[in-house]
């Protein structure tokens, strides 16, 4: 096995982690976490930080990924809905946060929530 890391997600909560992280070992794909311990002290750091992160080796990449989006959670409306991308019309959306300033880098939560579709990488405000 190569020493070459990649990490294929970020998670704000451990718990959350965990779920992929036994899902992956289940599959026999070795998983190392990294700031999850920083978490578990203090949760309340989690976006300073940029979360806990999940990695695999290189080689082990594609099948992780695979079997995480077969698990994933997209990102959903006030109703429920899956959000939609307006470009590729693609239901897979997530959360993301630019963090470009030093304040919304320091004070993330302040920053206005948008959407990046994971088919096309657009970028959309709700």
């Amino acid at each position: 096995m190569s020493a070459k890391l990649v990490t294929i997600a970020t998670f704000e909560y451990v718990s959350d982690l965990q779920v992929l992280k036994t899902r992956l070992e289940s599959e026999n794909i070795q998983v190392i976490l990294k700031d999850h311990n920083v978490l578990n002290s203090d949760p309340m750091i989690s976006h300073a930080i940029g979360g806990a992160k999940l990695q695999v080796f290189k080689e082990d990449e594609a099948r992780a990924l695979e079997i995480y989006d077969q698990i994933r959670n997209y990102a959903i409306d006030d109703d429920g809905n899956l959000i939609k991308c307006p470009n590729c019309k693609a239901q897979k959306s997530e959360s993301y946060y630019e963090r470009k300033t030093i304040f919304h880098k320091l004070f993330p939560f302040f920053e206005k929530r948008k959407y990046k579709c994971l088919n096309c990488s657009m970028i959309t405000k709700p």
